[in-house]
């Protein structure tokens, strides 16, 4: 009753901070739902208290159980976690940074850059010692990271470079396309000098899966991951600086260049990283800041960073969950359920931007 008698700008402050947290209270009880489902579903069910019991380090009902969860599905679903908070946060920083709606690492071709990193390091060490990799181990796997970062990098930077040429959002995804084509086409080249077994391995991973992640590449992708999302938060003022215009970001103090720089860095390694050990994932980054924004009803990135990293890993998670239990006894491509999942979120930014444009002013 006595909100009533607020002044109308701090019953706006109330309502919507109100809507936030419960917003960002429905994602993490989301996230804990998919995340402990993710863990109890696939060829052989487990009940979720005996998920909870293991992971609290009781003993199990069965011994089998907590090897199934402990082995193999909690990898996967820390990685699935990973990879959506990662790949939505990259989409939102490229989406920002362009100005651009439907920017994000598959559109904008960055995940075929990262895609040409990974194909140069497995590719070309098959031709010359096929037992490179499996030797070097953990080194092989900050190598893997190392060369997706820069590939992804190299095509942000690129298209950096040429959005500050073209103001029309259709011609710069078209150039997007067409850098990711050219990628491809590098690949594809090098594939035709790589053994059977390197092509075979290469065109499972393109597929992309959470399920082959191991502890051991864990010890590398989540120190990665997680230090290029903590960069991410600490650039909210700059990335809410670049949204107004970088005259207004320069008006208020922000070195535009070193902002740029750090933003395509993060983006680079948060899509590159994931990009080495999952396999490119197509839509999730374009898909989840729209769905944050909408959600929160604001472009706060203060706000829609950590709510991005959070509806990313429900996503991530939910795909994960299709994959295996769409069809009995097999496995879907994961790119197949993200796509299906990404699709109408891209079609309704675009219609919803063609009818903006087409109402009177």
């Amino acid at each position: 009753m006595l909100l009533k008698y607020l002044p109308t700008n701090l019953l706006i402050f109330f309502k919507s901070t109100s809507i936030r947290t419960l917003a960002f209270s429905m994602l993490i009880v989301g996230f804990i739902v998919a995340f402990l489902l993710d863990l109890a579903l696939g060829s052989v069910s487990i009940p979720i208290q005996e998920v909870i019991n293991i992971l609290l380090g009781q003993e199990a009902e069965k011994a089998t159980w907590a090897n199934i969860i402990l082995k193999f599905r909690l990898p996967k679903a820390v990685t699935a976690t990973l990879a959506g908070a990662a790949l939505g946060v990259s989409g939102l920083q490229m989406q920002t940074l362009f100005k651009n709606p439907l920017a994000g690492p598959f559109v904008l071709g960055i995940s075929s850059g990262a895609s040409l990193g990974v194909a140069l390091v497995v590719l070309t060490a098959s031709v010359a010692t096929p037992t490179l990799l499996n030797d070097l181990g953990i080194i092989t796997d900050f190598g893997l990271v190392i060369a997706a970062s820069l590939g992804a990098a190299s095509v942000l930077g690129l298209m950096v470079v040429v959005a500050r040429r073209v103001q029309e959002t259709m011609t710069l995804l078209i150039l997007g396309l067409l850098f990711g084509y050219a990628t491809s086409a590098i690949v594809s080249i090098l594939l035709q000098f790589s053994s059977k077994e390197r092509i075979q391995s290469y065109i499972m991973w393109t597929f992309g899966s959470f399920a082959g992640v191991t502890w051991k590449q864990l010890i590398v992708l989540i120190p990665v991951i997680v230090c290029s999302l903590l960069v991410a938060v600490l650039q909210s003022k700059s990335l809410n600086a670049l949204l107004l215009g970088e005259a207004y970001a320069r008006s208020v103090g922000l070195t535009v260049k070193k902002a740029r720089f750090s933003i395509i860095s993060s983006a680079s390694i948060l899509a590159g990283g994931i990009t080495a050990f999952c396999g490119p994932i197509a839509f999730l980054g374009v898909a989840i800041p729209h769905l944050c924004r909408s959600l929160f009803m604001s472009s706060d990135h203060r706000i829609l960073i950590p709510g991005v990293m959070i509806m990313g890993g429900i996503l991530a998670l939910v795909a994960d969950l299709f994959s295996q239990m769409a069809v009995s006894q097999m496995v879907l491509p994961l790119n197949a359920i993200t796509a299906l999942i990404g699709t109408p979120v891209v079609t309704w930014v675009i219609l919803r931007r063609n009818s903006q444009k087409s109402l009177p002013s």
